[in-house]
């Protein structure tokens, strides 16, 4: 088994309150055979972290999982662990939201090359 560093990110989704777009990236150690495995490990990860929060006078705060943009072989760490966090605000978040899943279908593509290549 191998050890990947994953970029999870999230899209903070408050409908009360008109603001910049805000996204969660979150860089979290992933064990798995291969790198294609490590990634279908990290999108289940971000599903299964998708949250629902009570935000400012209860405001409902939703974190919605958006893609796996990044993926990295790295040495032995703790499964699951999350080693970063950062809040991303743009005023062009459908934008940001494109370059996340543009960038994950391309890591998706390199799986899919590297099996007809073998």
């Amino acid at each position: 088994m191998n050890w990947y560093l994953a970029k999870i990110v999230f899209k903070i989704v408050n409908n009360e309150v008109i603001s910049d777009a805000q996204f969660d990236e979150q860089l979290c150690l992933i064990e798995a055979r291969n790198k294609q495995e490590a990634f279908i490990k990290a999108r289940m990860l971000g599903v299964k972290n998708e949250d629902e929060v009570s935000g400012e006078n209860n405001r409902k705060v939703f974190w919605k999982f958006i893609d796996v943009p990044y993926l990295s072989q790295v040495n032995e760490f703790t499964d699951g662990m999350e080693l970063y966090s950062c809040i991303h605000e743009s005023d062009a978040g459908d934008g940001y939201e494109k370059y996340i899943k543009l960038k994950a279908l391309q890591l998706q593509n390199s799986f899919e090359r590297n099996l007809v290549s073998n």
